[in-house]
């Protein structure tokens, strides 16, 4: 007896599941369903005779094809142990270690892991004697990380180091002569490593027909999971062994292809019912996540998306308050405002249901410290937690020593650093503070020119007894020719946890409190990874897939979220709408979005005017529709925002060329040109030429 589908399913994943031979692109939005309609798919394909080896799933992850294909299990009430599911990766070995000596193997494959190919990558280095002694030269993992990175997004390793090492070019021509001669080492071995395996299942297909042929075959019906995540080669393969039957069946959102960096990319799915004529498009747009307001929001991000598969997602939950806009006065206070949203939402939810979500990892950095000093436990997911960025903790060694001179493991930590400084040199000099005794320091001095600029700096700060921000200030700049050669892979990253940490010490007037501060951890917190009740803190990447009852997302300014080097790239920023539409579809009741009007500026050692992130102006056009707009006060609370009068926003467009106007930030100011649709290019005496949201000034008439 069949199973009753109507029953289980709504009316398009009943559509999808049920779907006819021939391709299918299934568009699952957020929180609609896609993993049952991948489950009901097996189930009905087996139940109408399809032989469980005949259907091949491909997912991104062995977890996620070990549960569905358990999940299908349990309804059909029988095991499908020749049913052929996995990650892309997984398949390919399985098909390379069949047919290896077709493809010149003779003695079959071997797969090197990561530790394998750091290993031939630092023997090739040294046979080709490069980078031997230049302390700055890339090490071997991030090496491998630029090679991988070529292979799955094919593109040449120089327009790599454009994109995101520009401070490794000068290294190109090494790094170069150092992919060439890993391939020739992994030829002369017999050895494939892990992004290996995809291209050369391609070519085994395409030299090979009567492989190729065997596999169609076998594969009769082809499921593949988060099609959006794909990347070149992986589409590819599904087209070849899809044949002419094209019985493909691709499960994802375009909407949420937001893993461009490792790859991924969104014209498989843009484009997959030009690779599969015929192709049936059936959208899956309930949501049995989020509440109707929320989705609300989330429909007008994707409004204004480019290329997409329109959809309106809807749930049967129409209540449910408006997401919440939250207006701050700067980037250090939304910290405290956060904290004071989560205290109040901590009563109503258990605090794992309660994640703070942010574009980068550094973001996070004021908020861990308000929460260190809250006694608040948290747990954090990617990037690093502040406390445990080995550069911020090398800056804290430096301060600390000029707070205490006798602090041993600050000493080790800061000089070893240093070129020609060992654990005896560390020793013998905080022995020497200990003592007071200064004539060995001075001799190990005369020795090293970096130990003694930075003996030499250390003492005169402590002499100056200046305040914590302008400490930081000259060690930063003792520390910058070290950070760019011991971090020298990725020391821009670094450099904006740097101006984090100079942003919070801002707040700072005794360098005592503030190394109090930022030595405090929570011991709870320590246990990450176990089932605790603690705040979940996370990049917007590292939450896909996840939910929770309630999510605040900060930081929704320009050059943060959407991040600096997506402006001059429409592809990038597409995908960071994209971002912002997976991280506010986390949210099942309560979404709160955090907009500080002032950033802080490491240069300028002051808060400087934000511009809101593009998609705040685009939902603040329609905030009645979407959200409730806050402002914080001056008291620390926060009062809801009001619409002013049209003719006082600014709101009429046109040419306002020569008129006066008034910022709440930079005062006065007249009117440069207009920026259609709601920009004005303003002058303001003693500020110069600021672009500004209609919004944001009022018009003198």
């Amino acid at each position: 007896m069949y199973l009753d589908y109507k029953k289980h399913l709504n009316a398009a994943q009943y559509e999808a599941v049920t779907a006819k031979d021939g391709p299918a692109l299934v568009i699952a939005g957020a929180g609609s369903g896609k993993t049952r309609t991948v489950v009901f798919r097996m189930a009905y394909l087996v139940e109408r005779g399809v032989g469980p080896g005949n259907i091949l799933l491909l997912t991104f992850t062995r977890k996620a094809a070990q549960e569905m294909k358990n999940r299908a299990e349990e309804l059909l009430q029988k095991k499908l142990t020749t049913l052929s599911g996995g990650t892309f990766h997984s398949f390919a070995f399985s098909i390379l270690r069949r047919y290896s000596s077709a493809l010149g193997y003779p003695n079959g494959i071997s797969i090197m892991d990561s530790t394998d190919s750091e290993d031939a990558i630092k023997t090739v280095k040294q046979d080709l004697d490069i980078g031997k002694k230049d302390r700055s030269f890339p090490k071997k993992k991030t090496i491998l990380g630029f090679l991988s990175k070529s292979r799955n997004k094919e593109l040449d390793l120089e327009k790599i180091l454009e994109k995101e090492a520009f401070h490794l070019r000068n290294y190109l021509e090494d790094l170069q002569k150092i992919s060439s001669a890993y391939a020739a080492f992994k030829k002369d071995q017999g050895l494939l490593d892990y992004d290996d395996l995809l291209f050369e299942l391609e070519r085994l297909l395409r030299e090979n027909p009567d492989i190729l042929e065997l596999l169609q075959t076998t594969h009769k019906y082809i499921l593949v999971d988060e099609y959006q995540d794909t990347n070149r080669v992986q589409a590819r393969l599904v087209k070849l062994m899809a044949g002419e039957a094209g019985n493909v069946m691709a499960v994802g959102d375009d909407a949420q292809s937001i893993y461009g960096f490792r790859g991924a990319n969104v014209r498989n799915i843009l484009d997959f019912p030009e690779h599969f004529p015929g192709t049936r498009v059936i959208k899956l747009e309930q949501n049995y996540r989020s509440c109707q307001p929320i989705l609300t929001l989330t429909n007008k991000i994707l409004e204004n998306a480019g290329e997409k598969y329109a959809k309106e997602l809807r749930s049967e939950r129409k209540e449910g308050e408006k997401p919440d806009l939250i207006r701050v006065m700067n980037d250090m206070s939304q910290a405290r405002v956060v904290l004071a949203k989560v205290g109040e939402l901590s009563k109503i939810y258990p605090m794992h249901e309660i994640a703070v979500l942010f574009r980068a990892g550094y973001q996070s950095y004021s908020l861990e410290m308000e929460l260190q000093k809250a006694g608040i436990p948290f747990q954090k997911y990617g990037g690093m937690r502040f406390s445990e960025a080995a550069h911020i903790k090398d800056v804290l060694a430096y301060m600390r020593l000029v707070a205490n001179p006798t602090d041993q493991l600050a000493w080790t930590r800061a000089l070893s650093c240093l070129p020609g400084i060992g654990p005896k040199t560390c020793k013998k000099i905080y022995t020497c503070f200990l003592r007071g005794e200064q004539e060995p320091v001075k001799k190990l001095c005369a020795k090293n020119n970096e130990l003694k600029k930075v003996i030499n700096t250390l003492d005169e700060l402590r002499l100056k007894q200046d305040k914590p921000k302008e400490i930081l200030k000259e060690i930063i700049e003792l520390y910058q020719p070290i950070l760019e050669e011991k971090y020298a892979d990725d020391y821009p990253r670094r450099q904006l946890g740097l101006q984090e940490l100079a942003h919070i010490v801002s707040a700072y007037d005794n360098l005592d409190l503030f190394l109090a501060d930022m030595s405090l951890e929570v011991p709870e917190a320590k246990q990450r990874g176990q089932a605790r009740d603690e705040l979940v803190l996370s990049t917007v990447h590292s939450a896909k897939g996840l939910e929770w009852s309630a999510v605040l997302l900060i930081d929704l300014v320009e050059d943060r979220f959407p991040s600096r080097h997506a402006n001059a790239n429409p592809e990038a920023m597409e995908e960071e709408r994209r971002l912002m539409y997976v991280a506010c579809t986390r949210a099942r009741d309560y979404l709160g979005l955090f907009v500080p009007e002032n950033i802080y500026n490491r240069s300028q050692e002051t808060s400087i005017p934000a511009m809101s992130s593009p998609f705040i102006q685009e939902l603040r056009e329609s905030s009645g529709e979407t959200c409730t707009e806050w402002q914080e006060t001056y008291s620390g609370g926060i009062q809801e925002k009001k619409p002013a009068p049209e003719a006082k926003r600014g709101k009429s467009s046109g040419n306002r060329t020569g008129t006066l106007c008034n910022h709440q930030i930079f005062g006065r100011g007249q009117i440069i040109a207009h920026l259609p649709p709601n920009k004005y290019k303003v002058n303001f005496p003693g500020y110069g030429l600021k672009t500004v949201i209609a919004d944001y000034l009022q018009m003198e008439e």
